[in-house]
């Protein structure tokens, strides 16, 4: 039975057993067709067969819209036996997720981690998704979910981003990975530890803005293979254990000990004092170097043949003398960190 216009717009019903079908096409924009049951395509007499079900198609633009919420599902409802909105399988399934964030957030809240936002989980789950009470999309499916795209995926909430996952989630990126977040980042590790690999570049963690803790139950191991270990800071170092320590601060190193301090050295040698800055000075390489130049400031010409002195944070003093560019003696350092200039008048 077919029923069809002079601008080819098409309603075929057949009714031969076992290849039961229903279409329902335009010509506007291409083709748009709805094909229900056993779908066929257009060759005749004898067309071949394309697959069974459903098919919603359009060459031009589509859309699905419900004004109420959308419930888009895999789970099997057989002959349409059940309520239209039937979504128990799904909901059991946020139901687990929800119990596995709990019992994450109570191993996560004894080890004085950051929480997870478990009550937006509920609150979503309960007043939202069930019985989609607000206007909601629920997409379920009992053995997978697949989203691809040649170009850009975005994935954008102006409410909280809820992820769970059973067994692992994995990332796998080609080029950069980049978390930024405007208050807080925290990884929490129940069982079995954190690693932080990077088979080639550094790695830098910093406290900007404030202090910075490193704590363990057992040991802690800092080596460096192929390199140096520096350890600095521009108040104190202090090393302590078992009421011994050795206080490094104020242009000074102290020592002490409840009990004995014991040195072992085949040749014990005693030189002047030197600072911290003048024995990076003196190193042939370092991470930081810079050759100041001194430039009169009305015509910007060069300071030139002038005695002076370059202070360091450490109080260190270097004498030089400016050459006829400007420039005086090249300034190594194992950090960065701020200087003082002086001429030969006592000028800053």
């Amino acid at each position: 039975n077919v029923l069809r216009t002079p601008a080819n717009n098409k309603l075929r019903m057949d009714d031969e057993r076992g290849r039961e079908h229903i279409k329902l096409s335009t010509e506007y924009g291409g083709k748009s067709q709805l094909n229900l049951g056993h779908l066929v395509d257009s060759q005749r007499p004898h067309p071949d067969k394309r697959g069974a079900g459903f098919e919603l198609r359009t060459d031009d633009w589509g859309a699905i819209r419900a004004g109420k919420g959308l419930f888009i599902s895999a789970d099997k409802q057989a002959n349409a036996g059940g309520d239209v909105l039937a979504m128990q399988a799904a909901i059991g399934q946020l139901q687990q997720a929800q119990a596995l964030t709990e019992a994450l957030r109570g191993a996560a809240e004894t080890a004085k981690a950051e929480l997870a936002d478990l009550q937006q989980q509920k609150t979503l789950l309960s007043d939202t998704l069930t019985e989609l009470r607000k206007s909601a999309l629920l997409l379920s499916a009992p053995e997978g979910i697949a989203q691809t795209t040649a170009k850009s995926l975005q994935l954008s909430a102006g409410g909280n981003i809820i992820a769970t996952s059973g067994k692992n989630t994995d990332f796998s990126v080609l080029k950069k990975f980049t978390v930024a977040a405007g208050g807080m980042i925290s990884l929490f590790a129940e069982k079995l530890g954190i690693k932080l690999f990077a088979s080639r570049g550094r790695i830098d963690i910093q406290a900007q803005g404030d202090a910075m803790g490193l704590e363990a139950l057992k040991d802690i191991t800092v080596s460096s293979h192929e390199g140096k270990v520096i350890i600095s800071a521009k108040e104190e170092i202090l090393l302590a254990c078992g009421g011994g320590y050795i206080r490094i601060g104020n242009g000074q190193v102290e020592s002490g000990a409840p009990n004995n301090i014991i040195q072992r050295a085949a040749v014990w040698q005693k030189f002047g004092g030197q600072s911290f800055n003048q024995m990076a000075s003196q190193r042939e390489t370092t991470d930081f170097s810079v050759t100041p130049q001194v430039l009169w400031p009305f015509d910007d010409s060069p300071v030139n043949h002038q005695s002076s002195l370059l202070h360091n944070q450490d109080n260190g003093q270097q004498p030089s003398t400016t050459g006829s560019d400007g420039k005086v003696t090249k300034q190594q350092q194992l950090g960065v960190e701020a200087m003082k200039f002086y001429l030969k008048e006592g000028k800053e």
